[in-house]
């Protein structure tokens, strides 16, 4: 049996309880009021009831294996019992307002003048590009680079970002708050996860509007670096719904080599004129085929992201930059379908070298001084 003067105390297990983080949240279960209480026997065995947000947490096993971790790591302890409970409807109120605030209305973090996420709205002129691929492999590459990285699945009606990101788990609601599952690192919504099976959405306007604000407002999506959404093609409601809501939003345009898939992309592009988004710049997907002799078998032209850049150019009056011509290869696909990126499966891949560059020209673009608050007086004062 372990004497007492072995035994760690109660302070002590709290203390060790800083370093385990809500897998969801991310932030101490210690801080978040999810510690119901601590009993440290005289036998060596420490008792931790843990509060659930909802009785369904799916991350609940790694909450408990975190947390018996932890706690055996104090001198003393012999065993480490972890009891789960589930928060009450004021629990879970008390716990939204500690991370959201108490405002009644929805707030768009990214929308806020002290907002340091980067938002990229990926956009294309036309479907078929390869829009949502070249998606999830900038956010996989981005998350795998230590940043956090948030993508929302905006193609209301096309969604295929879940599938893509490998997840078919459902969001976790807490309150009014929405919790976003993750996959590869990368935090994810879409309408798909609260769609039956692979029901179509039939909306219009206005739904597809409150829809998109409920992804930005409602979800939690904690303290972001890059905030990725893969746009519908073309030009309709929701990149005007985008711009309304995250006026600060850069576009990234996504084609063919293709001139009639350019001209309809370099529509796409010149909505920022409307809308007065910058253009972070433009990926060139499909651009050519490598034969097994080296030579490049370009199948559907070339030019065409070259010719948008320098259209976007000279319309915007500031340079857009070409970021990569990104090579047919058909693991692109086969990956997109397993649900593993193939920057992640296949890193050394022609396709994934383009797009790891692609992802670091994004991340470590210097961020602008717009809606920040400067630490500067006026002269005279």
């Amino acid at each position: 049996m372990t004497s007492t003067q072995q035994l760690p105390s109660v302070e002590d297990v709290r203390t060790a309880l800083k370093d385990v983080y809500d897998p969801e949240i991310k932030k101490p279960i210690t801080d978040l009021g999810m510690v119901k209480d601590v009993v440290v026997g005289e036998d060596g065995l420490v008792t931790v009831g843990i509060y659930l947000t909802v009785a369904g947490c799916p991350l609940k096993a790694t909450l408990t294996k975190d947390t018996t971790d932890a706690v055996s790591k104090l001198a003393g302890v012999r065993e480490v019992k972890v009891e789960l409970d589930v928060m009450n409807d004021e629990q879970r109120t008390e716990l939204r307002k500690s991370l959201r605030g108490d405002s009644k209305d929805p707030v768009i973090p990214f929308a806020q003048p002290g907002s340091l996420t980067r938002v990229y709205c990926v956009a294309s002129g036309k479907g078929g590009v390869g829009k949502s691929s070249i998606t999830v492999n900038l956010a996989a590459a981005m998350a795998q680079r230590g940043l956090s990285v948030g993508v929302v699945d905006a193609d209301i009606y096309g969604h295929s970002i879940p599938r893509m990101l490998g997840t078919n788990e459902k969001p976790t609601k807490v309150d009014t708050m929405i919790m976003p599952p993750q996959s590869h690192g990368v935090k994810v919504i879409s309408i798909g996860m609260f769609t039956p099976g692979n029901a179509p959405v039939v909306w219009r306007g206005p739904m597809l509007h409150r829809a998109l604000q409920q992804f930005l407002a409602d979800v939690f999506w904690g303290d972001l670096d890059i905030l990725l959404l893969d746009l519908p093609p073309g030009t309709g409601d929701i990149a005007i719904s985008v711009a309304q809501l995250i006026p600060n939003a850069e576009i990234l345009v996504v084609t063919t080599p293709q001139q009639a898939a350019a001209e309809v992309a370099e529509r796409a592009g010149a909505i920022a004129l409307q809308t007065h988004q910058r253009i972070a710049g433009v990926i060139e997907n499909m651009s050519w085929l490598e034969q097994p002799d080296g030579s490049r078998l370009e199948i559907f032209g070339s030019g065409g992201g070259q010719a948008v850049a320098d259209s976007l150019t000279k319309s915007v009056g500031s340079k857009v930059p070409l970021l990569g011509q990104v090579p047919l290869d058909p693991r692109l696909r086969e990956q997109g379908d397993s649900g593993t990126p193939i920057v992640l499966a296949d890193p050394d891949a022609p396709a994934s070298k383009v797009l790891l560059d692609a992802a670091n020209k994004l991340s470590v673009r210097a961020r602008g001084l717009a809606g920040m608050m400067l630490n500067v007086t006026p002269a005279g004062r």
